[in-house]
């Protein structure tokens, strides 16, 4: 199968000109069929708090309510994303900017409520590999914002980390797949304080040593259990890396044995 890398930046690197530009930048210049997915938290909290709509978080997830909805619908399939597809069309490459909703690439339903009602909030129940693929070969560069779609709920608001995840594993049914999570340190580190001590390899039981001596924590949980569902389902390669080194086979690389 021809290769095809899936690259997911967070909100922090997207949200800033220069660091956007720099990844865009490094972006253009990976071969091979690629598409980039993007988060956009930061510019949503700013804009609800301009706005008067209170932003509720628990253990870094977003409570979307009526409002927050509209707000993270302005912000991740509009500011964010169609800023991002712009920046790449300038740059010689035909991308286009994708909801869950539009082709009805990424189907969800809505969070159950639990011990938290977290609203308006999609797990994602299938992607729409066939269509994301033809758009693919046709030479177009899917650029994914963290919106799915309910036919029940409409539009839900969804994690990056997921949705890039269930893109690679979809794609990778077409696709020798390669996931890069791009975020602002080097990897995954052994020491949060030390930015150069990245942990080069991380297996499931080296995952579970990592957690119980505090070592991984936090959001990088979540991050590391969706990579390692990724590789289960088929993608070839997880790698978490800092935006600034995309493409240089630097980072952390995730592996099943």
């Amino acid at each position: 199968m021809k290769p095809l890398t899936v690259i997911k930046v967070g909100g922090k690197i997207v949200e800033e000109s220069e660091s956007l530009n720099n990844l865009l930048s490094k972006f253009s210049t990976i071969n091979g069929a690629k598409a980039l997915v993007h988060g956009g938290g930061r510019s949503a909290t700013k804009i609800a708090t301009q706005l008067g709509i209170e932003s509720k978080m628990v253990d870094g997830r977003r409570i979307t309510d009526q409002a927050m909805l509209q707000v993270v619908t302005m912000v991740y399939g509009g500011l964010v994303n169609k800023g991002i597809v712009a920046g790449l069309q300038t740059r010689g490459i035909n991308a286009l900017g994708l909801t869950g909703a539009d082709l009805g690439v990424i189907q969800s339903d809505k969070r159950p409520v639990k011990t938290i009602d977290y609203g308006f909030v999609g797990d994602v129940k299938q992607v729409n590999d066939a269509m994301l693929a033809n758009l693919v070969d046709l030479g177009i560069v899917p650029v994914m914002a963290p919106l799915s779609f309910s036919a029940e709920h409409g539009l839900l608001n969804t994690n990056a980390d997921t949705i890039a995840a269930e893109t690679a594993k979809a794609l990778s049914k077409h696709y020798d797949t390669t996931l890069v999570y791009c975020f602002e340190k080097k990897g995954v580190l052994f020491d949060e304080n030390d930015d150069d001590s990245v942990i080069p390899t991380i297996t499931p039981a080296l995952f579970e040593q990592y957690k119980e001596q505090g070592i991984i924590q936090g959001g990088m949980i979540p991050k590391l259990e969706n990579a390692f569902d990724a590789l289960r389902a088929g993608v070839s390669k997880v790698i978490i890396t800092q935006a600034d080194q995309l493409g240089n086979n630097s980072g952390t690389t995730v592996i099943l044995e």
